[in-house]
């Protein structure tokens, strides 16, 4: 079938789902605080969103290299790319998503992810994989990744973390069961579908759930007569710029950080780089874990059974890493999980048998998984809801600075010294780096506070006995 054929299936598949969509909207009000659909509402986008662009990532890369030749390095570098997109990207999503909101956002990313999928379903040469690699990218970052996560910071506040914990259990469970289907797919000599088959199923179906999901979709609680965490609605709550008031009334300290405000303080770049630091390892092995394990002689399905392995385990620990960053300090967790990931990351360069590497899946799920929901939610108590989706934007130009090295190194590393052990190690050091940065994110005071804070006390008198 041409592009524009699977493009008008698309779109019509679209359409018959838009017609299910009041109704089922209009069961998700009853009852249950809305947010909670949302949660799960932004799991099922960023499974779309990321499943089989990343966690994937280095199954595609094992059919490619099997029917095109292409090197370690190249095909390391298409991930390359779509850091260097997420990079002048980054500060555009977390500007557009607090301009336009979330539901548009998803509309858009997913339509524009779609017609990557169907670029790549029909790539030939290694132009035309970058470009479609790039634009999936895009589409991604538009729709999945930071305009859930401004949503969900927007949605909860005391449950912040185990919010984005549970978002990301229902990403986990998505690639829990998908990476295994799509290696069973796209095996090369084996999968009944192929590569290119695949992919393009993909294109079609984020497409064509594009308008019918964002229909699901709601900005903020305050627009629905509620507040974060189903709370009821505080007269200050219905627009940002009223926040510094109400804290300047109730005398406690602001916490609602503008973009430059953010950017002046140590904890936000102690962030931005712990979490790129800690992010090179995962890039690097979603990469080339398929062909390190090829290496070793092991087929196709045993690479996504330990995808499966890792990221059952990483979705366990996301709930834990939620509960644990609601009952201590979210930097010192932080570090303590990344630390566990390092860990693992040295098993892998050791493993020369299954048992090891299943071992080495194991600790990378409990250090990934519970990591991955803090690094969100430390962003979201630090600076506030009001600008955090240009907080988070400008955040992921640090990180994807640092991630344009990761895959590439690892890739060159291999196709120069014939193994990954040297490249591993490196990224596992900075990996311990980044823990490190976390842990020295201390929290922010909003500039002023202090003072007005004091003024609010000093004019208050005491209860109980005054010395004065």
């Amino acid at each position: 079938m041409t592009f524009s054929g699977l493009l008008i299936v698309a779109v019509g598949i679209g359409l018959m789902m838009l017609a299910v969509v009041p109704e089922i909207s209009r069961r998700l009000r009853g009852g249950v605080f809305y947010g909670w659909w949302l949660v799960a509402i932004s799991g099922f986008v960023m499974v779309i969103g990321s499943v089989p662009l990343f966690h994937a990532m280095s199954l595609w890369a094992v059919a490619l290299e099997h029917q095109f030749g292409w090197s370690r390095t190249q095909l390391g570098l298409a991930l390359t790319l779509t850091r260097v997109e997420g990079g002048i990207m980054g500060p555009i999503e977390g500007y557009l998503t607090d301009k336009v909101g979330t539901r548009r956002m998803v509309m858009i990313g997913m339509i524009i992810m779609g017609i990557g999928f169907l670029i790549f379903g029909r790539v030939n040469s290694l132009w035309m994989f970058y470009t479609a690699y790039i634009v999936m990218s895009m589409g991604m970052g538009l729709g999945s990744w930071v305009p859930m996560m401004t949503l969900l910071n927007h949605w909860f506040a005391r449950h912040r973390a185990m919010a984005i914990s549970w978002a990301n259990v229902g990403s986990r469970l998505g690639a829990l069961l998908l990476v295994p289907a799509i290696a069973w797919a796209i095996d090369p000599g084996h999968g009944p579908l192929g590569w290119s088959v695949t992919a393009s199923l993909f294109g079609i179906f984020a497409i064509a759930i594009a308008f019918p999901i964002s229909r699901l979709i709601r900005n903020r609680p305050q627009d629905y007569g509620q507040g974060p965490d189903g709370d009821p609605l505080v007269l200050e709550e219905a627009s940002p710029s009223s926040t510094e008031t109400a804290h300047e009334n109730s005398g406690a300290p602001a916490t609602e950080f503008t973009a430059s405000q953010a950017l002046r303080t140590p904890a936000f770049w102690l962030i931005a780089f712990g979490h790129g630091f800690t992010s090179m390892i995962i890039i690097a092995i979603m990469a080339h874990l398929g062909l390190l394990l090829q290496d070793h002689g092991y087929p196709l399905q045993t690479t996504g059974w330990i995808v499966a392995v890792y990221t059952g385990v990483a979705m366990v620990f996301q709930v834990v890493g939620g509960y644990v960053g609601d009952r201590m300090p979210k930097r010192i967790a932080l570090f303590i999980f990344t630390s566990i990931q390092a860990g693992a990351v040295i098993i892998l360069t050791m493993a020369n048998d299954l048992s090891t590497f299943y071992l080495f899946a194991v600790l990378f799920g409990v250090g990934f998984g519970g990591r991955n929901p803090l690094t969100i939610a430390v962003r979201g108590e630090y600076f506030g809801r009001a600008s955090f989706g240009k907080i988070l934007g400008l955040s992921t130009v640090p990180m994807n600075v640092l991630l344009l090295i990761a895959s590439p190194l690892a890739g060159y590393m291999r196709d120069v010294q014939g193994t990954y052990t040297n490249a591993f190690l490196i990224l596992a050091a900075l990996n311990f780096i980044g823990g490190v940065c976390f842990l020295f994110a201390k929290k922010p005071v909003l500039p002023g506070a202090q003072d007005r804070t004091a003024a609010v006390v000093g004019a208050v008198p005491a209860s109980g006995n005054n010395p004065r």
